[in-house]
This record gives C-alpha cells, sequence and structure tokens, in this order.
C-alpha cells in the first residue's frame, strides 16, 4: 500500500520514519523547502528535532501530485489547514482513499470534528473512510522509537485495521477503536486541560494541584462527551484519560508549555503577542466555552481558561475561584 504523509512537521515526520522503519511504501509531503532538503540531503528535520538523525530512506517531495495513486492519505497538518488540504488532495485522488488523520481539535467556525470536516471536503468516490490515529503521544519521543501506544479510531473496523498494522511494530503499539465522537472530543478537550496544568505550574503550584486538574478535568471530558453522544469507556482510554496525563505534565506539549508563560506572568498579554505555535488549546477553548454555555454542560475549567484568554482575567484569580465553588459530592 502506497502511503503519503502529509506535513512535514514534527509529528508528520515522525508517522512517516514508523512506515519507513517498517518497510512501508511511503512518502512526505511538505511545503517548506529548508524542511525537505534536510531530510532528503542530510536525513535531520533539524527545526523540530535538532540533533536527531532520522531513517535515511525516507524521502521527502514537494509535490502534492504524489497523492493521485496513495492507498492511504495521513494528514498532519494544523486543524486550521485541514479543510483547505482536504478541499486541495480531492482534486487530485483517483481512487477510494483511507485518510488519516493526526490533528486534535475543531474547525475554527463551524466546530466541526476532524473527521466531519474531512468526511465533508472529500467525496465520496474518494473516500473509503477516516481512521483517527490519535492518544498519548509527542512527536519527540516517537521520533527516537521509545515505546508509545495510540488508538486508530474509525466507524470502519477494516481500515482501522489496516493502519493499525500499517503503524503498528516494536516501539508503536496501535489498538483499534470505534467511538469516534468520544476519542475526538476527549484529545481535543485535553489541550483546554493542559493549559490550565501548564498555568497551575507557573504560579508555582505542585503535584496535589495537578493530581486534582487532571481529575476533574477528566469528569469535565466525560460530562462534555457523553452529551455528544461518546462512550464513557473511552474516557478511560488513550484517547481520554491517557493523553490528558501525557499532554498535562510534559514540557514536550505546547499547551501545557503556552500555559506556563502565562502562569508564570500570571496574565496572558505577552503570549497573545509573541506566540507563534500552533496551541490547539486556544482555540479550543473558545469552542468549547460557546458550545456547553449553549448546551448547558458544565465545564468550570474550562470556562476559567477561556476566561483567561480571551477576557484577561488574573490566571491567581481563576485558580482561586475554582477553590471557592460551591462544594458538593464528587459524583
Amino acid at each position: 500500500m502506497k502511503t503519503v504523509v502529509i506535513g512535514s512537521g514534527s509529528w508528520g515526520t515522525a508517522l512517516a520514519q514508523v512506515l519507513e522503519d517498517n518497510q512501508r511504501d511511503v512518502i512526505l509531503y511538505g511545503i517548506e523547502k529548508s524542511e525537505v532538503d534536510d531530510i532528503n540531503l542530510h536525513h535531520k528535520n533539524s527545526k523540530y528535532f535538532e540533533d536527531v538523525s532520522i531513517n535515511p530512506s525516507l524521502k521527502a517531495t514537494m509535490d502534492i501530485n504524489v497523492v493521485k495513486e496513495a492507498d492511504v492519505v495521513l494528514l498532519a497538518v494544523p486543524t486550521i489547514a485541514i479543510e483547505s488540504i482536504c478541499q486541495q488532495i480531492d482534486l487530485l485522488l483517483t481512487k477510494k482513499t483511507i485518510i488519516v488523520n493526526v490533528s486534535k481539535g475543531f474547525h475554527p467556525t463551524t466546530n466541526e470534528r476532524m473527521s466531519q470536516v474531512i468526511r465533508r471536503c472529500i467525496s465520496a468516490d474518494h473516500l473509503s473512510s477516516v481512521v483517527s490515529l490519535i492518544g498519548p503521544s509527542h512527536a519527540e519521543e516517537v521520533i527516537i522509537r521509545l515505546l508509545t501506544t495510540i488508538d486508530a479510531v474509525s466507524l470502519n473496523e477494516e481500515d482501522a485495521i489496516v493502519v493499525q498494522q500499517l503503524f503498528s511494530n516494536h516501539y508503536l503499539r496501535i489498538y483499534t477503536g470505534s467511538d469516534e465522537v468520544g476519542s475526538e472530543l476527549g484529545v481535543a478537550i485535553k489541550n483546554v486541560m493542559a493549559i490550565a496544568s501548564g498555568i497551575l505550574s507557573g504560579l508555582g503550584y505542585q503535584d496535589n494541584t495537578r493530581a486534582a486538574l487532571i481529575t476533574r478535568g477528566l469528569q469535565e471530558m466525560i460530562r462534555y462527551g457523553m452529551a455528544f453522544g461518546g462512550q464513557q469507556q473511552t474516557f478511560m482510554g488513550l484517547t481520554g484519560i491517557g493523553d490528558l496525563i501525557v499532554t498535562c505534565t510534559s514540557v514536550h506539549s505546547r499547551n501545557f508549555s503556552a500555559g506556563y508563560q502565562i502562569g508564570k506572568e500570571n496574565t496572558v498579554e505577552n503570549f497573545l503577542k509573541n506566540n507563534k505555535k500552533t496551541v490547539e488549546g486556544v482555540r479550543t477553548a473558545k469552542i468549547v466555552h460557546n458550545v456547553s454555555k449553549a448546551n448547558g454542560i458544565d465545564m468550570p475549567i474550562c470556562e476559567e481558561v477561556y476566561q483567561i484568554l480571551y477576557e484577561g482575567k488574573e490566571p491567581k484569580t481563576c485558580a482561586n475561584d475554582l477553590m471557592l465553588r460551591e462544594l458538593k459530592r464528587e459524583f
């Protein structure tokens, strides 16, 4: 099977290397000449992995036409770019193709989950199914082949198994799942929780606080996910508590790092003024705020993150307000 990985950033490069390690037919597509040349000429992607040598057999290209004969296309681009890249490749695909998405978030204006965006933008003649390859993973660890487990989630079990078998090896283990709603909502909302975790760390709070944040954050994820048809059990797995833990505790997480800066300075001002990285939790916080308000879903942690990011509320005040909410039973 021919696989094209779209996006020569950190995650796209790491997953393309997985396929090359597995001796699959894979090529990596990117739009940055410096990244493509670095991969082809130096067997590195120094922008993202400064001191890491990647599989020398991996090849990259700037020719989008490579998708024409693809059996599998993996999208490793920010959520904001999913719609446009799908519209672009739909004009080039020549057969039913498995579209694998690894982005975690929502469409910025329609609030659609990524699988919904892909189905809307890829014609039925060109789409076998959408498979979300998601879970607790940092590209910085996969690229050096540290043990990792994630899920291949799809409404099409056969295609999920295809993706599972394509990517699984001695350092990357893939499980399959079918709860598309719960899985996609889980990996999106945990980015908001990771910002909250970073903020609390920046403010100087430590293990007790982080444990509380992760535990109560999980309850918010479950509450939100089940409101839209997600299964509670999903949130006990890799795309729920698994992804929540890794993102709320790791310096590799852009969302955690963004939150840490905000907490350290006790203001969002400098972050919003100077940030140039994709921090998915920022947009997700606004979407969750709007949707939860419209549907009467109680999301206190997400709401405080929204207040910090969009209303300029002081992080210290948010932490105090969460602690002083009305007392109640845990469940």
